[in-house]
């Protein structure tokens, strides 16, 4: 994985986290508003990402992707949500360089045509 140096002296890798965040008690049951705040947050951030319709995935330093996830989680209740359930899955793979897309094409790959 492309290591990254950070100021330490330590090592920094790159990550692939899959975030899902679901605003519970509010006034409708349509999430797009809350789920297009949340994104803007992480547009600005400057981090790659890939929206779809049952979640984001994002690439880039996980203590990076962490510190947004919070702001994106506590965007939510900045929009009047009471409660709000969030799923975060992290790929931290050290041993090769990947992506979003070198994922998808190893298993491409191995189906049977």
């Amino acid at each position: 994985m492309r290591c990254i140096p950070d100021l330490g002296g330590s090592k920094r890798y790159m990550a692939i986290v899959e975030i899902s965040i679901v605003p519970i008690g509010t006034e409708t049951t349509s999430v797009s508003h809350y789920v297009a705040q949340a994104v803007a947050i992480l547009q600005r951030s400057g981090l790659r990402y890939e929206l779809s319709p049952m979640g984001t995935i994002i690439e880039g330093d996980l203590r990076t992707i962490m510190q947004v996830i919070l702001e994106m989680h506590e965007s939510v209740f900045t929009q009047a949500a009471r409660r709000v359930y969030t799923v975060i899955k992290i790929d931290d793979r050290r041993d090769i360089t990947t992506n979003m897309e070198y994922k998808v094409r190893s298993v491409e790959q191995k189906l049977v045509r």
